[in-house]
């Protein structure tokens, strides 16, 4: 049987959601109620000297690696969407190496997530394979749907940072998508080879 994808991907995969989660929710709480979730970003957690800085600095480097491992191993995506994903992984990486001051913005920093947020956004649109066969996290219609759906959830994420309204809550559920859909299609194509297998039956 021939896997679109090689076993240890869905760890990759599985731990970027688990690490960007994981991570604001110990350093929020390391952050004590100083910090609002609702309202400020999670940027704000990895910012110099704040309490959780090293969780979330920690947690922004395990994201990057993660998806960086997944890009590699999703060998049944475009190439177009890998480098997408990767891309992504590396400015979760940069943001990491360049957090954002106590107080006030940093072009630098915002530059980079911008990055990183355009390049989570479309790789499942640039990952698609338009073959009737392929797995259904891979097909067009699933592609663009979620596209669209990160698109949507960034534009709100910017609107309520400029209004100064629910800004956090936002910007964690557009990320929360962008670190879970890795491991959607790989979790998609691996079940989809095991389909393959048992149709085909053991080689003769």
């Amino acid at each position: 049987m021939m896997l679109l994808v090689p076993r240890w991907a869905l760890f990759s995969s599985g731990c970027a959601p688990v690490s960007l989660i994981g991570g604001w929710t110990i350093a929020a709480s390391l952050e004590g109620p100083a910090y609002d979730p609702v309202t400020q970003t999670i940027s704000v957690l990895a910012a110099y000297g704040a309490s959780g800085s090293w969780v979330m600095t920690g947690a922004f480097l395990a994201l990057g690696a993660c998806h960086l491992l997944t890009a590699w191993g999703l060998r049944a995506a475009a190439t177009a969407g890998r480098v997408a994903l990767a891309g992504g992984g590396v400015s979760a990486l940069v943001v990491a190496l360049l957090p954002a001051p106590s107080s006030g913005g940093s072009l630098r920093h915002g530059s980079v997530a911008l990055v990183g947020f355009v390049l989570l956004a479309v790789w499942p649109l640039l990952a698609a394979d338009g073959r009737g066969a392929a797995p259904w996290a891979l097909r067009p219609a699933s592609s663009i749907l979620v596209t669209v759906l990160m698109g949507a959830g960034a534009v709100w994420f910017l609107i309520e940072l400029h209004r100064d309204g629910v800004a956090g809550v936002a910007e964690r559920v557009v990320t929360a998508l962008q670190s879970l859909w890795p491991f959607v299609v790989v979790a998609s194509c691996f079940l989809d080879g095991h389909r393959d297998g048992e149709r085909h039956g053991p080689p003769a």
